[in-house]
């Protein structure tokens, strides 16, 4: 069984094509070209499929960034460690 980590990973290797060592604070959105704004929807549907949540709009426009994002899932009790 997969930890919340490596779903939370391999979201984001899936969804822009990118290694498990990209993920760091330095990845933000944009700085790989699959993640713009529809490669950002797919990521938001892909966590939420995995964690079996709703995201609202203001958390999802705020998804900025790797980190970011790790934060915000805390909000729908979804703990990345």
């Amino acid at each position: 069984m997969m930890t919340n980590k490596e779903k939370y990973d391999k979201v984001f290797i899936d969804c822009f094509n990118v290694t498990k060592e990209q993920l760091n604070e330095d990845f933000v959105y944009q700085c790989v070209a699959t993640w713009d704004s529809v490669g950002h929807m797919g990521m938001i549907a892909g966590l939420e499929e995995v964690y079996d949540i709703m995201m609202d709009m203001e958390d999802i426009v705020d998804f900025s960034s790797y980190t970011v994002g790790i934060k915000k899932l805390k909000k729908y009790n979804v703990i990345i460690d």
